[in-house]
């Protein structure tokens, strides 16, 4: 899958659709989170990378307003999570790294349930313009229990933008999905933020991380022990050492080459 590349705006250069300042969060002796700082621009895909139990989870249920910090700032969309927690739930959505499917219900059914619970006018429209956008069209009559597990999370997303949040939150949202399924997820967080919606992603793989993200923070031991665009990061390393490597050809080198030779022995063919 080729990386896209989106104008996307600096750190600093107007008002962060997320601002985290020093944010604290300890479980009797354990401190998950020891003062933990980024911004996240408008627009963006802000991917915060660590291993298990780094905290990362935890950043994402206080910036959703599900846990109250111990101490810090966090402020989504302009408001602060702590005193303004309802205007914070208005403008944004969560997907958590199991989904949130009915099973039972079809696509088209998950979807017109969750337009109708927030109150929007023509819930049909909304479910089949949101199958449309997501490719769930020919799968929106079938029971949501027959997808696959990528169907299954692009449903799950799907749900999670009625009502137009314009920022989202994806915990793991690639977790046990197989190498076909994760490509699909990539493509529609690719787009939610070709459309503007900012998103924030939590996530333990690093090619992940590497493909969608503009800015990347590393989380460690409840801190951010680095935090920038790719290109920003692969400076904090020595410079590369320049190696000759001998290449051996892939199949596909072998495959086209063979192919290549033959179309262009018939074209010369042809034209004798």
């Amino acid at each position: 899958m080729t990386r896209t590349t989106r104008a996307v705006p600096a750190p600093g250069s107007g008002d962060p659709a997320i601002r985290v300042q020093h944010l604290e969060k300890s479980y009797d002796d354990l401190h998950v989170l020891r003062g933990v700082d980024f911004e996240v621009a408008p627009g963006s895909i802000f991917a915060l990378l660590g291993s298990n139990g780094a905290g990362k989870t935890t950043v994402v249920r206080i910036l959703s307003t599900l846990l109250r910090p111990d101490a810090g700032v966090a402020i989504v969309g302009g408001f602060d999570v702590t005193t303004e927690p309802l205007r914070v739930r208005e403008s944004i959505s969560l997907t958590g790294q199991f989904t949130a499917v009915d099973e039972i219900l079809t696509g088209r059914e998950n979807l017109v349930l969750v337009a109708r619970l927030r109150h929007l006018k023509a819930p049909g429209q909304v479910a089949d313009d949101l199958l449309a956008r997501f490719d769930l069209t020919e799968a929106g009559s079938r029971r949501a229990s027959t997808y696959s597990g990528g169907m299954r999370r692009r449903l799950d997303i799907a749900m999670s933008l009625i009502g137009r949040p314009k920022v989202i939150f994806l915990d793991e949202p690639t977790t046990g999905l197989d190498p076909e399924g994760r490509i699909e997820v990539w493509r529609v967080i690719q787009g939610l933020a070709e459309q503007g919606t900012t998103v924030l992603l939590t996530t333990q793989y690093l090619d992940e991380a590497e493909q969608l993200a503009d800015r990347i923070a590393i989380l460690h031991q409840g801190r951010i022990i680095a935090n920038g665009t790719l290109a920003e990061l692969k400076q904090l390393l020595p410079p590369a050492t320049v190696e000759y490597v001998e290449k051996q050809p892939t199949l596909e080198d072998i495959f086209l080459a063979l192919v290549g030779n033959r179309d262009t022995d018939k074209s010369r063919k042809a034209q004798s």
